[in-house]
């Protein structure tokens, strides 16, 4: 929807009027047949049609565009009241900078911000129901250091207080403990497994080493009986020699 025509001070150009809902163009985008729509207005057109609402051409989302840019200038130069005029506002400025003041104006309507408060305030009237508000929070004036509402003032018991927020602290070291348990146990569970697995292949290489060793002695033996067979195989041919 654009903005109300009622709210322009002067004349407005038919041009700037969305052609949906005949409001000044708010956000606007225009079709290749130059007519312009405020862009909440003709995407909720083009969910049911697949033309212009004026002249009845074919035209899809992917073929609007921004306004041009000497009509984009004049919309931004219309002079408007702020829409909180029926509160007091009497702030007139141009429409390229209306959003800024209304997010500014003392005379906005806002929710009061205690929570459970629903009452709805001008912006200048906030302080003054913040101090009064039912729902305001305080700490408690007898030094216990919790924080109440107005409203339960008659309610509060000091000492009551301390002891649900004792017996929420005990609650919560015991949660945190037995995680912290959870945690370690689960901890040397992988570290007891991961020592069993090393464990195992500490074993096994043993194993290969032992059986490397063995067969390296029994290449040895092997060697040093061949050594011996060679020696006397010499001893014997220098004895055949010497007979010779």
């Amino acid at each position: 929807m654009g903005y109300d025509i009622e709210r322009f001070v002067g004349y407005v150009n038919e041009g700037l009027l969305c052609s949906i809902c005949r409001d000044v163009l708010e956000d606007p985008l225009q079709a290749p047949c130059e007519h312009a729509f405020c862009t909440a207005c003709i995407h909720g057109w083009l969910v049911h049609h697949s033309n212009c609402p004026e002249d009845r051409q074919v035209i899809d989302v992917s073929l609007l565009r921004p306004l041009y840019r000497y009509m984009k200038n004049d919309l931004n130069r219309l002079q408007l009241h702020c829409r909180n005029r029926e509160y007091g506002c009497e702030m007139v400025c141009s429409l390229e900078s209306i959003d800024r003041h209304e997010r500014e104006c003392e005379y906005s309507q806002i929710p009061c911000s205690n929570a459970g408060c629903s009452v709805q305030i001008e912006r200048r009237n906030l302080d003054g129901h913040l101090a009064v508000c039912e729902y305001r929070s305080r700490e408690c004036p007898n030094g216990c250091g919790y924080t109440i509402l107005s409203a339960e003032d008659t309610q509060h018991n000091c000492v009551a207080e301390l002891r649900t927020e004792l017996e929420l602290l005990r609650s919560e070291m015991i949660c945190r403990v037995e995680e912290a348990k959870h945690e370690m146990e689960s901890r040397l569970d992988s570290q007891r497994r991961h020592m069993v697995q090393k464990e195992s292949i500490l074993q096994n290489e043993i194993e290969e080493l032992k059986s490397q060793m063995s067969r390296m002695m029994s290449d040895v033996r092997s060697l040093m009986a061949a050594e011996r067979q060679h020696r006397q195989e010499l001893e014997q041919a220098e004895l055949e020699k010497r007979e010779l």
